[in-house]
């Protein structure tokens, strides 16, 4: 099969093409596995931080990729829950142990032994992928693939930042950036609390006309303030500058959530204009995403299939994935980068 795959990491400044196209020999299907053709998988910005190193894969070479979709093709011994042609999803979160007090709560995600794909086992820049049964999703007959493939990460993890906001019908959410995350949340947001309205901070004139057209009343840059205050933040971002700015836009009690696994160490010196009055005071909380529970990606799927949830997405070639990231890195960006790999 044909993979894109990372031998090591690299700074994208310096190494624009880290990922080398590849003929390896496609995965079989274990015990309690399947194997999985895939057709699209979705670009993330995790992926910088793999390759990158701010979240280092523990494996070397290292297929990315961790938003996949395709379709069953074989199943392994025991493996019972899917038959071949069935369409299914893969996402971040590849194996747990399955018996700490984590995993026994359903909170997987805070797992000592978690496992990512695309990180910690191969993912899905390649025509093929293997995966155990029990982190395999059935996806929705109304998503197109290339649809489904950003809901898995971007879509899911969406949701949980959003229910982890706590917020009330009515109350007023601000977005720190709006890629390929914060796009589907502003859907999520406007069908589950109709009632509130939803502020969008983001660094380039597109991204903010983008985010009126989706529905936001006000959309500016990170550094401007809000006309009201906010109840709930998300930050999407991978800077520290838009927390910081972020936090003077909350009201009293509000809370900020912070929606990605690392932030680009380039810009953690603007954590020293962090001011407690101005920030933090006044019960203000700062509130962080870890990972995804299986629970969010079955839960959000459903919902996305019901509303329906519709991404824009930007189509890309396997063999153009550093194209993709490149892109990424640069923050070109409006909604998902998809790779048709099928």
């Amino acid at each position: 099969m044909k993979a894109m795959v990372l031998n090591g990491t690299y700074r994208m400044k310096e190494n624009p093409e880290p990922l080398k196209l590849v003929e390896i020999k496609a995965p079989q299907a274990g015990e309690g596995e399947i194997l999985i053709k895939v057709s699209a998988c979705g670009v993330c910005h995790t992926e910088l931080d793999e390759i990158e190193g701010r979240t280092p894969p523990s494996i070397f070479p290292i297929i990315p990729g961790h938003q996949v979709v395709g379709t069953v093709v074989e199943t392994g011994l025991n493996a019972k829950k899917f038959e071949p042609g069935e369409r299914v999803g893969i996402g971040w979160i590849f194996s747990t142990c399955g018996a700490c007090k984590f995993c026994i709560e359903g909170n997987e995600n805070l797992c000592s032994d978690f496992k990512a794909t695309g990180r910690d086992a191969n993912g899905g820049y390649a025509e093929y992928i293997k995966a155990s049964e029990d982190f395999v999703y059935k996806i929705p007959d109304n998503l197109s693939d290339m649809e489904a493939a950003p809901l898995l990460c971007a879509g899911a993890i969406g949701y949980r930042s959003l229910m982890l906001a706590d917020m009330k019908n009515g109350e007023r959410l601000g977005l720190t950036g709006f890629g390929a995350s914060a796009h589907i949340v502003i859907q999520l947001a406007n069908r589950i609390y109709p009632d509130s309205s939803v502020y969008v901070f983001a660094r380039k004139e597109r991204e903010r006309d983008f985010a009126k057209q989706l529905g936001a009343v006000w959309a500016g840059d990170a550094s401007e303030s809000s006309p009201d205050k906010l109840q709930a933040i998300i930050d999407t971002t991978p800077a520290w500058k838009p927390v910081v700015e972020g936090l003077k836009n909350l009201d009293k009690g509000g809370r900020l959530v912070i929606n990605a696994i690392g932030k680009e160490t380039e810009d953690k010196n603007y954590l020293l204009n962090l001011d407690y009055a101005a920030h933090l005071w006044y019960e203000k909380e700062i509130k962080s995403v870890a990972n995804l529970c299986r629970s969010d990606v079955i839960e959000f799927l459903k919902l996305a299939d019901e509303m329906p949830v519709k991404p824009e997405i930007e189509p890309f070639e396997l063999a153009d994935a550093n194209r993709a990231l490149k892109e990424l890195k640069d923050g070109n960006i409006r909604g998902a980068k998809v790779l048709a790999i099928q």
